[in-house]
């Protein structure tokens, strides 16, 4: 389905077959009056699966040598990997800018992200595409993709996010800025910085700023530290619109992405979204990652995929399985890949340029 279309089914049809999928009448999910044809309810059931597989072995990765740092996003994985497939991929002002968070793991899955690059970053191997296993777990970086180098610094990615949308405003087109970050975040000045640069009369900025509500700020409650009914509410003394979606829910995620990149490709302004949802593993390895009792993203999906007859108990426990293989298979092959020499430290500090000499050798780039 492209990113522009909506199928509306009309109801469930068919029995499930033999290998776990319903048969071709089967036609989607719904939530109220809002649907996902079969066809997309599935590939996000795939992505979120394969997604929270990767994100629970890396945390016994960090508990077991393997690695040495865990953090992620399990319990994001619906409102994500929506978001990853939504997106206007590709490089330069023409596409979707993205400046991700570190709980961003499926939308970066999404996207087309083999799982065994973020496993390659837990491990700090050489052959990790994001950092040459340099930065943390889930701190992607992909210029193919316009997905700017995420850092460990809370919320400054709300700070930049104007930069990427200004050459957008500049170029034409319909390509929009993207910026993720958490609740607890939006109490930093970048945030405000975001909503000031982003509404400056008659230079107004195609920016999408998403609120990833998990209700903690690692170790502070949401409801100890703002007032407000919504975080979207700050967006009002800005003109900015906006919206608060059930994360969990990936019909209605969809659903709410999709307006909202509506609103920021068609008006070039912003647009809010704040995702109600779940924090399963605490913040990070830190704190021991425990297993909370807030709701499974997972498990509801699965839950509507067996209502709507799309997959049976088998299919599913199938799909659990392979996305199992392929983890284990990934880190049997990172075992055998190099890790960083340290001369490698400084190199790639900046990107190549035919016309800097202030920085030598591998200082390549403009600072």
């Amino acid at each position: 389905m492209s990113r522009e279309k909506t199928v509306r089914a009309t109801g469930k049809h068919g029995r499930a077959a033999d290998n776990g999928h319903a048969g071709a009448v089967a036609e989607g999910i719904n939530t109220g009056d809002e649907y996902l044809p079969a066809e997309v309810a599935l590939q996000l059931h795939r992505i979120m699966v394969r997604t929270r597989v990767m994100e629970e072995r890396m945390i016994k990765m960090s508990k077991s040598g393997e690695g040495y740092f865990w953090i992620g996003g399990p319990g994001e994985e619906a409102f994500n990997a929506a978001l990853g497939l939504q997106v206007k991929k590709g490089r330069g002002p023409d596409y979707d800018y993205l400046h991700l968070h570190y709980r961003n793991s499926a939308t970066m899955v999404a996207m087309g992200m083999p799982l065994i690059d973020d496993i390659r970053q837990m491990a700090m191997k050489a052959t990790d595409p994001n950092s040459r296993g340099r930065n943390f777990p889930s701190h992607f970086a992909c210029s193919d993709w316009n997905v700017v180098p995420i850092s460990s610094v809370i919320e400054n990615q709300f700070a930049m996010a104007p930069g990427t949308a200004i050459v957008q405003k500049r170029h034409g087109g319909d390509g929009i800025t993207i910026v993720v970050g958490g609740d607890a975040g939006t109490a930093e000045g970048d945030f405000a910085t975001c909503m000031i640069w982003s509404t400056r009369p008659g230079n107004e900025l195609p920016v999408l700023m998403v609120v990833m509500n998990n209700g903690w700020g690692i170790s502070t409650a949401h409801d100890t530290q703002h007032s407000l009914k919504a975080i979207i509410d700050r967006g009002k003394p800005f003109g900015i619109p906006g919206e608060v979606v059930d994360g969990n829910d990936p019909v209605a995620s969809w659903h709410a992405i999709q307006r909202a990149m509506a609103h920021c490709r068609s008006e070039r302004r912003p647009y809010m979204l704040e995702a109600r949802v779940s924090r399963l593993y605490g913040h990070s390895s830190s704190s021991g990652a425990p297993r909370s009792n807030d709701p499974d993203c997972v498990d509801m999906l699965e839950k509507k995929l067996i209502d709507a007859e799309l997959l049976d108990r088998n299919g599913i426990k199938k799909i659990h399985e392979e996305a199992s293989a392929e983890v284990e298979a990934a880190l049997e092959q990172i075992q055998k890949e190099p890790n960083p020499e340290p001369g490698d430290e400084e190199k790639f500090t900046y990107a190549p340029s035919e016309v800097d000499r202030v920085y030598p050798e591998d200082y390549t780039g403009l600072p």
